[in-house]
């Protein structure tokens, strides 16, 4: 670890059984599981009253370890940027809640799991999700550490879709909801690009119809594919020609289909690095839940937060294309609408998507000054651009 790092330090991550045969998780569309486990990080203090709690939700590959560091790290959490003493989710200040989606592969229960009435990995037989099942489990997490209201919940892309949920179905929940480089209802170019990942994937010979745990086999050639088409759309033009151009991945190289390119060498590293963290199944079915979030669809959408208003924050930036500030907008209007308060702010940035994860200043003082806001902004509609 580098001297001068000004984060949290070590951090752990820890299990917890939320659901169990004695008190299944019924699922939107009619499932159950009988055993839920999730994986989480604190960090902070939990305040008397157990007010200063704020949720962290992870985008679609992210995990419990948002912040600090575990022993054998070659970087810090996901959001290192974001959560630590004196950054914008200011630890001094908040108990911050970091946990793995139900569905995923970091210690929560997910496809990749054990199901307890086979004793063989769930596979394709997992049930579909959606993403008010994720925040069911976000509750029962909260619940189980003691929290009665959220001071906030704060996510990006998927995150902010999480955040965004629940602030609409248990608004009395939390105080503030921070949607970051997010979307309520994806586009069809977004549907298509998770559409040809996931059939990279499927079509892999080693998939085995969602049945290579058991026979001790990997779709990592479709995985690895998919996580390098995902990685174009979340770096913008401006950022790809910045950091690659048309450099040369090699001093000299004879022209043919090899790794000429430094952009090529910088896709299939992170196709190759994904293999070592992220599991298929749960590729399918996280993205199979992003597509079909669309809150705003029922026209009682908005009636529990009118009722019990959340201060809204929706954030995008310029040159983000795969969640364009469109998409944002479209948010910003439909809880305006509703005379909800609402702060949109769109950020400059040539790094596309994944601005979100970076350290940009004007960025992360405008999360700050919203956490940490003592106006009661309720029932006043702000916006800026």
């Amino acid at each position: 670890m580098a001297a001068t790092y000004d984060g949290l330090g070590v951090t752990e991550t820890k299990k917890v059984t939320l659901f169990d045969p004695a008190h299944p998780l019924t699922l939107v569309g009619g499932d159950q599981l009988d055993e839920v486990v999730v994986a989480y990080e604190t960090y902070g203090t939990l305040n008397e009253d157990a007010s200063n709690a704020v949720y962290i939700c992870h985008a679609l590959t992210g995990d419990a370890h948002a912040a600090g560091w575990h022993p054998g790290d070659k970087h810090p959490g996901w959001w290192d940027t974001m959560i630590g003493p004196g950054k914008a989710i200011d630890t001094n200040r908040w108990f911050v809640i970091s946990s793995n989606l139900l569905g995923g592969c970091q210690g929560s229960t997910g496809p990749g799991s054990i199901n307890p009435a086979t004793g063989k990995p769930w596979g394709l037989d997992f049930p579909l999700l959606d993403m008010s099942d994720f925040v069911t489990v976000h509750r029962a997490l909260v619940a189980h550490l003691g929290v009665r209201k959220l001071h906030a919940v704060v996510g990006g892309s998927m995150g902010g879709m999480q955040a965004l949920q629940w602030s609409l179905s248990y608004p009395q929940d939390l105080g503030i909801a921070v949607i970051i480089a997010a979307s309520s209802r994806l586009t069809a170019q977004n549907i298509a690009f998770s559409a040809v990942g996931r059939e990279a994937i499927i079509r892999d010979e080693n998939f085995r119809d969602g049945r290579f745990c058991e026979q001790e086999t990997r779709p990592d050639v479709g995985l690895s594919i998919a996580r390098m088409m995902a990685h174009i759309t979340y770096t913008s033009e401006e950022g790809f020609q910045a950091k690659f151009g048309r450099k040369p991945q090699h001093k000299e190289s004879a022209p043919g289909f090899g790794v000429d390119f430094a952009v090529e060498g910088y896709l299939e590293h992170q196709g190759e690095a994904f293999l070592t963290r992220f599991d298929a199944l749960s590729y399918l079915y996280l993205t199979r839940v992003m597509d079909y979030f669309d809150p705003f669809a029922e026209p009682s959408a908005l009636d529990a937060v009118r009722a019990d208003p959340v201060r809204y924050l929706v954030m995008s930036f310029d040159s983000d294309w795969r969640f364009s500030t469109e998409q944002s907008r479209r948010i910003v209007r439909r809880l305006a609408a509703a005379e909800l308060p609402v702060t949109f702010r769109e950020i400059h940035s040539p790094w596309g998507h994944d601005s979100f994860l970076l350290k940009i200043d004007p960025y992360l003082a405008t999360v700050k000054a919203v956490l940490e806001a003592d106006t009661d902004y309720r029932g006043t509609v702000w916006s800026r651009t």
